[in-house]
C-alpha cells in the first residue's frame, strides 16, 4: 500500500484557504466547500444528500447539498461536552442505512468523570470551557471521560433524547481524548480513542491530587503508583494484558460495538471473555488513534496514531473479525523500537512485552519527526500530528492516485 499525502484534505477541514505558496500537485485546485464553521472536526455524506458537520464545541449541523450556504442546528450538545484543548465533539457517524434508520452517532469528550453528571468545568450552553488551576490542565489535570451516544434524527434535527451507548475512557489530561466513529463493512460501529495520559512526562498513573484519579490498578484511586508494577496513565493503553479480574479499558484501543445497545456483538473476537469490557476491544496499545479509516471492499482497518517525541504511526488492522486483537506496542513502543521513556522505567508491563518477541505489531508505516518526508517536502519538520485518513477508490484525481490512502497531517 502507498502513502500519498495531500494537504488539501486538512484545509477543508479547518475551512480556510491555504497560504498563498501553496503549491497543489498536478491536476488539483482547491476551493472552499462551507465557510463561517467553528473548529469542524468530522463530515459526514448522507445518501440523500445532506452533509452533517460536527464542531468541536458541541453542535452537529446539516446542510442540504454542497450549495446550501445556511446549515440547520441538528444538536447542541455544548453542555454535556467538554471543548478544552484537545478535548471535544471529534466523531461522527451516519447510520448505513441513514435516513431509513434515522440515526446519528456522536463521540465526545464528556465534562464529567465516568459516569458523572456534566457539566463539571463548564458551564451550560458555552462554546468553550476551561480547567482551573489548581487542579492545572497539566498539572494535576481536569478529570474528564468519553462518551458514544445515538441521536434520532427527524428532518434536519434531533428528535427525542440522547441515547448512551458507552461511557469510558478516564482522561486524566487534555490530549489523546476521543477520536473516531466509523461503520465497518459488518455493520458494526467502531470507535478509537486515546489514554488519556500525560504527554510531556512518562506518566504511568504517579499524578494527580489526588494521585490516580481513574483508579488504576493496583493503587486505586488516591494509592500512589510505583514502578516496576504500576498499570495507569499511558499504561491504560495495555489493559487487556492486565490480570484477568481487573477491568481491560477502552483507553488506546479500538472498539467494536452493536449500534443499537453499545454492547459487544456476539461474532466479536473476544465475545464472552470473562475480563469486563474485553469483549468490545478490536486492537489496542496505541497513544492517540484520532483518526482510523476502512479499505473500501474489505474489512481493514487503518488506523493513524499521533506520536510522541519520535514517531507518527500508520496501524493496520488486516481483517476486525479475525481471531487477532492486535497490540502496537505504546507506551512500551513507539515507532520501530522500544520507547526510552518508559523502557528506562523497568515496567512489568513493557519487560514481559519485551521478553515476547512477536506480541507486538509494529506499524504498517511510520515516519519520524525533524525529518523529511519524501524529496523536497518544504514542509516544518519540528514536529507532527497524523490527523485524517482517507481512501481514494477512483474518480476525477490523476490516475496515480487510484486506490491509494491519503493522509493528512496537522
Amino acid at each position: 500500500m502507498k502513502a500519498t499525502f495531500l494537504l488539501a484534505l486538512s484545509v477543508f477541514a479547518m475551512s480556510r484557504r491555504a497560504p498563498a505558496d501553496t503549491i497543489l500537485p498536478a491536476g488539483f485546485q482547491e476551493s472552499v466547500v462551507f465557510s463561517g464553521l467553528m473548529q469542524p472536526t468530522a463530515v459526514r455524506f448522507a445518501r440523500d444528500g445532506r452533509i452533517f458537520v460536527a464542531e468541536k464545541r458541541g453542535i452537529v449541523k446539516v446542510f442540504n447539498n454542497l450549495n446550501d450556504p445556511t446549515p440547520t442546528i441538528f444538536a447542541d450538545l455544548r453542555t454535556q461536552v467538554f471543548n478544552f484543548w484537545d478535548r471535544g465533539l471529534l466523531g461522527l457517524a451516519l447510520h448505513p442505512d441513514f435516513p431509513d434508520t434515522p440515526y446519528v452517532y456522536v463521540f465526545y469528550a464528556l465534562d464529567a468523570p465516568v459516569g458523572g453528571t456534566p457539566p463539571l468545568w463548564g458551564k451550560p450552553g458555552e462554546d468553550s470551557d476551561s480547567c482551573p488551576n489548581p487542579p492545572g490542565a497539566t498539572t494535576n489535570g481536569c478529570l474528564a471521560s468519553g462518551r458514544i451516544s445515538r441521536l434520532e434524527a427527524s428532518g434536519n434535527v434531533m428528535t427525542g433524547p440522547e441515547h448512551v451507548l458507552v461511557d469510558g475512557w478516564c482522561q486524566q489530561y487534555p490530549s489523546h481524548s476521543v477520536g473516531t466513529l466509523a461503520f465497518g463493512p459488518d455493520g458494526a460501529l467502531y470507535a478509537s480513542g486515546g489514554e488519556g495520559a500525560h504527554f510531556l512526562v512518562s506518566d504511568y498513573g504517579q499524578l494527580g491530587s489526588p494521585v490516580n484519579p481513574c483508579g488504576d490498578p493496583p493503587a486505586g484511586v488516591g494509592g500512589a503508583q510505583t514502578v516496576p508494577t504500576a498499570r495507569g496513565g499511558a499504561l491504560r493503553a495495555q489493559s487487556l494484558r492486565r490480570p484477568p479480574n481487573e477491568p481491560a479499558l477502552f483507553s488506546g484501543a479500538v472498539i467494536r460495538i452493536d449500534p443499537l445497545t453499545g454492547n459487544a456483538l456476539p461474532d466479536s473476537p473476544l465475545f464472552g471473555n470473562p475480563q469486563p469490557n474485553a469483549d468490545r476491544l478490536i486492537a489496542y496499545g496505541m497513544r492517540n488513534p484520532y483518526r482510523m479509516t476502512f479499505r473500501p471492499g474489505t474489512r481493514e482497518l487503518w488506523i493513524g496514531d499521533v506520536g510522541e517525541g519520535f514517531w507518527e504511526e500508520l496501524n493496520r488492522v488486516p481483517d476486525t473479525l479475525d481471531n487477532v486483537i492486535e497490540n502496537f506496542g505504546w507506551p512500551c513502543y513507539e515507532g520501530p523500537a522500544p520507547h526510552i521513556g518508559y523502557s528506562d522505567l523497568q515496567l512489568e508491563m513493557c519487560n514481559s512485552l519485551f521478553s515476547s518477541p512477536g506480541a507486538a505489531t509494529y506499524a504498517h508505516f511510520a515516519y519520524r519527526h525533524l525529518q523529511p518526508l519524501f524529496p523536497g517536502d518544504q514542509c516544518n519538520t519540528d514536529n507532527a500530528s497524523i490527523s485524517g485518513l482517507a481512501f481514494y477508490s477512483g474518480g476525477n484525481y490523476p490516475g496515480v492516485y487510484g486506490n491509494a490512502l491519503f493522509i493528512a497531517d496537522y
